[in-house]
């Protein structure tokens, strides 16, 4: 299942405009937080063939979700 929702990230973050990447890695991270409860930050910059630096976007982003989700947020939406 993780390889299916990695190869979706990747696509996403492949078709992101250049100056908007980040801001779709951060989005995917939300949209997948509840599903990626077990992947370090580590394994998912290794899955998705990202520097390491990326894992505290990860990590930040997975931390943010639950709150977002308490305030309305639908993630089916991003």
């Amino acid at each position: 299942m993780n390889k299916h929702i990695f190869q979706a990230i990747k696509l996403a973050l492949d078709s992101a405009p250049r100056n908007q990447r980040m801001v779709e890695l951060q989005i995917q991270c939300i949209k997948y937080a509840d599903e990626l409860p077990n992947i370090t930050a580590r394994e998912f910059c290794e899955a998705l063939d990202l520097k390491p630096s990326y894992g505290t976007e990860f990590s930040k982003m997975r931390n943010l979700t639950s709150r977002l989700k308490s305030a309305g947020l639908d993630v089916t939406k991003l």
